[in-house]
């Protein structure tokens, strides 16, 4: 049984771990903008929160989607494929995102800046369903035959269990947000996080719950992948207690705890399987069956064992440098600032 197979199924879990944990509290943040509060202040005060490392995490997005095209080419293909539709509304969703975040204060009027709030929101909301709709296909199965490809129209996907990951999903990053905001924000944003996080626990991780349970039942969870439930179980009712307390840190630790360990307790029971058929169990994609050659996992191990310690150290490196609290008096008043080219003018 060849080693670097397992290895690099690890090293996907981790990096889409990662992407949950890193992308979920700005997804959060970004849908919490529409709904939490009307205060231009205190939109300004949650978007500066994650202004200096949003675009840092979708870099996990990448990886994970290379790291697949890669290593499991067969996986890659027909996941991808299969969830066409989905997976290119998440990208719209990802650039409509983008574009707000670096759009809305290019113009001083209430009905620009109200225009784009709404499409940092809805961007948000449609990525953070989409990608927990893909992944938890990738977990439960897809409709695909013996040569991985789909069987059945473009909306096969829309299935339960796409519904069920797509509000998981969303629903931890609500979550998330919340505790993230409630310790690099002050002021009304802090408190109003701290009184969702504290009200609304159970509501956004009941989903991703029953997700995890719903993996372990349908392919005969391991010892470790039910272990890992009951950490992720603890996980959350230490972070919920936390966030009654208003203990932000605690709250923080406890929630992401909770994506960390039921992340764990999914891909630890769909494993070996990467990409289970429901047309017939024989057609399942396996860690052996959809691997890249030993060579090329080889070279891929040797890279990544020098490059993504660098990428790790310099993101944790940026989010120390901007660990301190965003407060409303740290936002200045609206004001027009000329281009450097028309001041020398």
């Amino acid at each position: 049984m060849e080693p670097l197979p397992v290895v690099w199924f690890i090293a996907i879990a981790v990096l889409w771990t990662g992407y949950l944990l890193l992308e979920g509290f700005d997804l959060g943040v970004g849908m919490h903008m529409v709904f939490s509060t009307r205060s231009e202040r205190d939109r300004r005060v949650m978007l500066n929160t994650i202004g200096p490392v949003w675009d840092g995490n979708e870099v996990w997005l990448i990886t994970a989607g290379a790291a697949m095209f890669a290593a499991f080419p067969a996986w890659y293909a027909s996941l991808f494929s299969t969830l066409y539709v989905p997976l290119t509304i998440a990208l719209v969703g990802l650039i409509v995102r983008a574009v707000g975040i670096e759009y809305r204060g290019k113009i001083h009027t209430e009905r620009w800046r109200t225009f784009w709030t709404w499409m940092i929101g809805l961007g948000s909301l449609i990525v953070a369903f989409c990608i927990g709709a893909a992944l938890a296909l990738t977990s439960t199965g897809l409709p695909i035959d013996a040569n991985g490809d789909r069987v059945g129209g473009p909306f096969v996907w829309l299935t339960l269990p796409a519904v069920l990951g797509g509000l998981a999903v969303v629903g931890f990053a609500l979550l998330h947000s919340a505790t993230f905001l409630g310790l690099k924000a002050d002021g009304p944003v802090r408190e109003r996080a701290g009184a969702f996080a504290a009200h609304w626990a159970p509501v956004c991780i009941a989903p991703a719950a029953v997700w995890a349970i719903w993996v372990q039942l349908a392919h005969g969870g391991s010892v470790l992948a039910w272990t890992f439930i009951v950490l992720a179980v603890l996980a959350a009712v230490l972070g919920w207690l936390a966030a009654q307390r208003r203990h932000e840190g605690r709250a923080f630790i406890g929630f992401a705890g909770f994506g960390l360990f039921g992340a764990a307790a999914i891909f630890a029971g769909m494993f070996p399987r990467l990409l289970p058929s429901t047309v017939d169990a024989a057609f399942d994609l396996t860690v052996w069956n959809a691997a890249n050659g030993p060579y090329t996992l080889g070279v891929m191990t040797v890279v990544a064992a020098v490059s993504l310690p660098v990428i790790v150290l310099y993101q944790a490196w940026s989010y120390w440098i901007f660990r301190k609290r965003v407060t409303p008096g740290m936002i200045p008043e609206v004001h027009i600032v000329l281009p450097a080219v028309l001041r020398a003018r």
